[in-house]
């Protein structure tokens, strides 16, 4: 008896500290994120930028090479250049609007562009920009000229290039900019 009575107290003396424990916190957290919402209207004898130019990730070898990005956005290499993964490269984007059937000249504002690294004062080179069409032609200083094919007027077109890397580049980010010039006629 006493030692069904001391069972008993221990059980309860148990069931006292179990029920004395807290309960599991159920984790409510409120987490808001911010997401970009963009669109462009466009109007008669628009043009701009849809998309940046980028050569993806790149690792420099021992000799210089350059890196093609094709308007179809295809990455080729020569040198001692490789192709690392991880970035996707991608060609450059523009759009806009005229009327069917007319004719719009386009051109680069050089035939060359410097890419410096970010933080730095290393540099490389970007050139030979080529645009998508058909066939793909490449860009220059002067004018080449094209007919909207698109009855509602709308139009767009890639731009690859070739990237410049020097043996050993240094490593980092580099940044440059490309204008391009459309004329409507």
């Amino acid at each position: 008896l006493c030692r069904e009575l001391a069972l008993r107290r221990a059980v309860g003396a148990a069931l006292v500290v179990v029920l004395a424990l807290p309960a599991p916190v159920q984790a409510k957290e409120k987490v808001t994120v911010q997401a970009r919402a963009e669109a462009v209207i466009v109007s008669q004898l628009s043009f701009f930028k849809v998309d940046d130019l980028v050569f993806g990730r790149i690792a420099a070898g021992n000799t210089a090479g350059t890196v093609v990005l094709s308007p179809s956005g295809v990455r080729t290499k020569t040198g001692g250049v490789l192709l690392a993964a991880g970035l996707p490269a991608q060609p450059a984007a523009f759009a806009g609007k005229g009327s069917f059937n007319q004719q719009v000249s386009i051109s680069v504002n050089a035939t060359s562009r410097t890419l410096t690294r970010v933080g730095g004062t290393e540099t490389m080179t970007m050139d030979t920009f080529v645009i998508g069409s058909t066939p793909t032609a490449v860009l220059s200083t002067a004018p080449l000229a094209f007919r909207i094919a698109n009855t509602s007027g709308i139009f767009q077109f890639p731009v690859g290039a070739t990237l410049r890397v020097g043996a050993r580049q240094a490593p980092g980010t580099y940044t440059g900019t490309f204008s391009l010039t459309l004329n409507y006629q």
